[in-house]
């Protein structure tokens, strides 16, 4: 159930003591409405305008959907593509509208909206003390593609670094940000390391379509290939899958296990020593030092969004003809379904508050 504002602003501003046995007890501090919890981005429909954020409570008791209107009475606009987290913000990069609103995290409520120099933006990572986002341009074209820098002071692109064509999911480590390619409308085989200081651009050589990335536990860059596909073209052009790990230090190629032909994993997830992925509607996981891919599921379905967290995976299913969206909860120690929430169409990606 909502809290009305008086109770919102109550907890936004107080501090709320839990029972206490002396005086040395942890204060549990509420920062707004919408902490502790889970955040989905619902994409909604292509051209549609209804992108929406979801709040699952972290006991799965309260769903609420449409947040961001709730909240600030306006849309969020078209085609949600991602969000990424600096201390009390969250920075909500939409897509087609070609803008990134800027939420106070805990509460939802509207800091800025950046809505100048963005063409098609994707993702955004901080580093150096501003934003970067990956932004394909004209997505028929190969020599626009761009990082662009946000001063997160003003909420302005100040500039922009060119890169490869299809720049797609963006991480920061050190003062350096990792790219990886998936090549826009096209395909790319490259993760571009871009050094903050200097804008300067290395590139390292993957398989074909990289997309997701982690930084495991000891610091090294997994990358997620899902390898071309172009069945349309004549004749119709194929490559493996793969997952690459990377030193960090060097740039070097630590390891590459690649999936059989014909199969194109499509997400990957991360938590407490193993690597969660989705290949052909079911999920595999396998740890750090693995030597090679796992041939046994953990579970047997297929999903638009993934996450892992406290033993727990989270996959988002959505039904863009219906106009519904669902998240499917699993114990992974049983590795069985817990519950299942409705959120809104186009669900897919998740966030941890």
């Amino acid at each position: 159930m909502k809290m009305n504002k008086l109770t919102l602003l109550a907890l936004t501003i107080g501090i709320i003591f839990t029972s206490c046995t002396n005086d040395d007890d942890p204060v549990d501090v509420i920062k707004g409405e919408y902490d502790n919890g889970i955040i989905v981005l619902n994409e909604g429909g292509f051209y549609q305008g209804n992108a929406s954020i979801s709040y699952v409570s972290d006991d799965y008791s309260t769903v609420e959907n449409s947040v961001f209107y709730n909240v600030n009475s306006k849309l969020l606009g078209d085609t949600a593509q991602s969000i990424a987290f600096l201390d009390d913000l969250a920075y909500i990069v939409v897509n087609v509208s070609q803008t990134i609103e800027v939420v106070n995290r805990y509460t939802f409520l509207s800091v800025a909206t950046i809505d100048t120099g963005l063409t098609n933006p994707r993702y955004i990572a901080f580093a150096n003390g501003k934003g970067y986002v990956t932004d394909w341009g004209d997505g028929g074209s190969t020599t626009d593609d761009v990082v662009a820098v946000i001063n997160l002071t003003t909420n302005t692109v100040e500039s922009s670094i060119p890169v490869g064509e299809g720049p797609e999911q963006i991480l920061s480590k050190n003062n350096k940000l990792y790219v990886s390619h998936k090549g826009g409308w096209s395909t790319n085989n490259i993760v571009s390391v871009i050094d903050t200081a200097t804008n300067g651009v290395q590139t390292i050589t993957v398989d074909d379509v990289p997309d997701e990335m982690i930084l495991d536990e000891a610091g090294d860059l997994v990358v997620l290939s899902e390898g071309a596909n172009q069945y349309w073209l004549t004749p119709a052009v194929e490559t493996p899958g793969a997952i690459t790990k990377i030193n960090t230090t060097d740039n070097s190629i630590i390891s590459t296990l690649t999936f059989e032909a014909g199969v194109h994993p499509s997400l990957m997830a991360y938590s407490d020593g193993k690597i969660y992925y989705q290949v052909s509607g079911k999920v595999y996981s396998i740890t750090d030092s693995a030597t090679s891919l796992s041939t046994t599921s953990i579970i047997d379905d297929s999903f638009y969004g993934m996450a892992v967290n406290n033993n727990t995976l989270y996959g988002t299913k959505t039904n863009f003809t219906a106009g519904t969206g669902e998240m499917l909860i699993y114990n992974l120690a049983t590795n069985t379904l817990n519950t299942t929430k409705t959120l809104k169409v186009g669900a897919a990606k998740i966030y941890f508050n």
